[in-house]
């Protein structure tokens, strides 16, 4: 591995006391002196504020909108063309196999769109749209500007002291919002499942503005650590672990992100990578399905744990994808696949933890209900 990179607002998390870790090549606070659990549970109940600058953040532009969107269409199975100005999608890259290359979030800023893309993904995500788009499409990665999270039931009462505008956006509305004279765009949206924003902010303007919502009661600095924890919680997926570049969208469970515009039947069905094997999954279904799973105890499942039809005997019918303990609900949490016939709601199953095979229970997700404002 290279050295690693530093976002921003690296000197803060260092001045905050965060325990820095190297994460998708660079270098991230996991942990603040809170503590991770303290975190979780601090952003739950106010406000937390996370560092993402480490994500891409793009910007595809083109004659119009409509050409920049009808572009990016033939990259992903979503409706961006009937996507409405200030609003924002999350969507996903496919490859020729029908898997997952990325998964992003998407705007329309009226004029062309703003991506954000996995910091993992992202040097490949680039590389893709500026090879596969028409040259009349330009892709720009915006270089300058740092990227935050603020989350939680907290959020809009501490981001609107800096402007109250904010405060009237819903879940999903995208604007280009100034910030104590700074001009930042923001998003009503994240990845807690607490309602909350994501803030882009010129690089010499982001460590202010952060010290300005740090001062305020609600806000604590949030590391990667509790930002997983949240996101299992939510059940929401981490691109590598939970979906993949073999991972079609119907055994992701994602297929709520396909609009019916873009499939088999719609008015601009296809053209997208692996639309064929895609539409088959949802016609005919698929063998292994990614599921919420609720182990039963106090023993966290992990990454990797096998998972079995019975207690004893048999093959493995999948494995855990996620796991760890869900400071919310006071016990362990986790998502991963199984087979079709044991995909059901509340179906028991058994996680093999150091060598014993323990009850878990397949669950719904999202395991902590969802806060957004819609």
């Amino acid at each position: 591995m290279g050295e690693l990179k530093r976002t921003p607002l690296y000197d803060l998390h260092v001045e905050l006391g965060a325990k820095m870790v190297g994460f998708a090549g660079y270098d991230m606070p996991v942990q603040y002196p809170l503590g991770v659990m303290k975190e979780h549970l601090h952003t739950r109940a106010s406000a937390g504020l996370f560092d993402v600058s480490h994500m891409g953040q793009v910007v595809l532009r083109g004659p119009s909108y409509e050409a920049a969107a009808q572009g990016f269409e033939t990259l992903v199975p979503m409706d961006v063309m009937g996507l409405g100005v200030g609003r924002q999608r999350y969507g996903f890259f496919t490859n020729d196999a029908g898997g997952i290359e990325d998964d992003l979030m998407f705007a329309n800023r009226g004029d062309h769109l703003f991506v954000v893309v996995n910091a993992a993904c992202k040097v490949g995500d680039i590389a893709r749209m500026t090879a596969e788009l028409s040259p009349d499409i330009s892709v720009e990665e915006i270089t300058d500007r740092a990227l935050v999270a603020l989350q939680g039931p907290a959020a809009e009462t501490a981001l609107a002291r800096l402007n109250p505008a904010v405060a009237d956006m819903a879940f999903m509305d995208f604007a280009e919002v100034t910030l104590d004279g700074s001009a930042c765009l923001i998003s009503r949206s994240g990845y807690t499942g607490e309602d909350g924003y994501e803030i882009s902010i010129p690089e010499a303007d982001a460590g202010r503005i952060c010290r300005l919502l740090l001062e305020m009661e609600e806000v604590e600095p949030i590391g990667l650590g509790a930002r997983d924890s949240l996101r299992l919680e939510a059940g929401l997926c981490l691109y590598g672990n939970d979906i993949d570049a073999t991972t079609s969208p119907v055994e992701g469970a994602l297929t709520w992100a396909i609009q019916k515009i873009r499939r088999a039947d719609g008015a601009r069905a296809g053209g997208f990578p692996g639309a064929d094997r895609i539409f088959g999954d949802l016609a005919e279904g698929v063998a292994r399905k990614r599921v919420g799973l609720a182990p039963a105890g106090r023993a966290p499942m992990r990454a990797g744990t096998q998972l079995f039809a019975a207690a004893e005997g048999g093959d493995p019918i999948g494995e855990v994808t996620s796991g760890g303990f869900g400071p919310t609900i006071n016990g362990p949490v986790a998502m991963g696949y199984v087979g079709a016939a044991q995909a059901a709601i509340g179906t028991e199953i058994f996680g093999e933890v150091r060598g014993k095979r323990l009850p878990v229970l397949v669950a719904k997700t999202p395991l902590v209900p969802a806060n957004f404002k819609r």
